[in-house]
């Protein structure tokens, strides 16, 4: 199992690592910085030495960096290795914001995604209850309120014994290890989540409700961006 530097410090970009194993179209390395896709959020992309990663993805207990088409490292080789900051700092705002559409609208999860310019939540609610307007201001006052982030383990018991730390229908929890992780932002959520986040909810900046629609009678679909990236929906 691969160290994973990203835990600890989601603010890592690069460091070296020594390449593991080789597959058609990926590498394993013995430690990374690299977020594998997961939990709704996207995989990282990035570079391993002069080989471009356009992808990250979990194999069984491992994390595979998939390559572009060509030549691959030789294992044993230590390289660096580097994510694209730029975007992964924008998965980790849109992770975290959507732990405050969470808490803003008081309804089931039943499925999210968080994409390169957008991120999004689906709901178990009527769709007369969802105002942009309302929900929007509540989610920029909390990005304005600076509430910190921090995350850290429980046991897979004590989760199994406060079920509501789950609160997405369609995702589980990453387990496996006999712990698990969460992300508190205190007074506003807690909840088990394996994904990347910001220190403080004013690293988020401005969000914009982009739009709300159907998905079907359970899924009530509210999509964000950031309105410093410009993205739509």
């Amino acid at each position: 199992m691969a160290e994973l530097l990203f835990r600890d410090d989601p603010y890592l970009a690069a460091c070296e690592a020594s390449v593991v194993s080789v597959h058609e179209n990926a590498v394993e390395l013995d430690r990374t910085v690299f977020y594998p896709l997961g939990g709704g959020q996207a995989g990282d992309t990035g570079r391993i030495g002069e080989w471009r990663v356009l992808d990250t993805r979990k194999g069984g207990d491992s994390i595979l960096h998939l390559l572009e088409p060509g030549a691959r490292p030789a294992p044993g080789m230590k390289l660096p290795i580097e994510i694209d900051w730029e975007r992964r700092y924008r998965l980790m705002r849109l992770h975290t914001a959507l732990h405050l559409l969470g808490a803003v609208v008081k309804a089931p999860v039943t499925g999210g995604r968080i994409g390169d310019d957008k991120a999004h939540l689906d709901f178990d609610i009527e769709m007369d209850k969802l105002v942009k307007e309302h929900i929007e201001a509540q989610l920029n006052e909390l990005t304005q309120a600076r509430h910190a982030t921090s995350s850290y383990w429980i046991t897979d018991a004590e989760l199994d014994a406060r079920p509501e730390l789950v609160k997405t229908m369609s995702v589980a929890p990453p387990r496996g290890e006999g712990r698990v992780r969460l992300l508190e932002i205190p007074g506003v959520d807690l909840q088990a989540c394996g994904g990347t986040h910001v220190r403080n909810t004013a690293e988020i900046g401005r969000l914009v409700v982009a739009r709300i629609r159907s998905e079907g009678k359970r899924n009530k679909r509210i999509t964000l961006i950031l309105a410093d990236h410009g993205a739509r929906a």
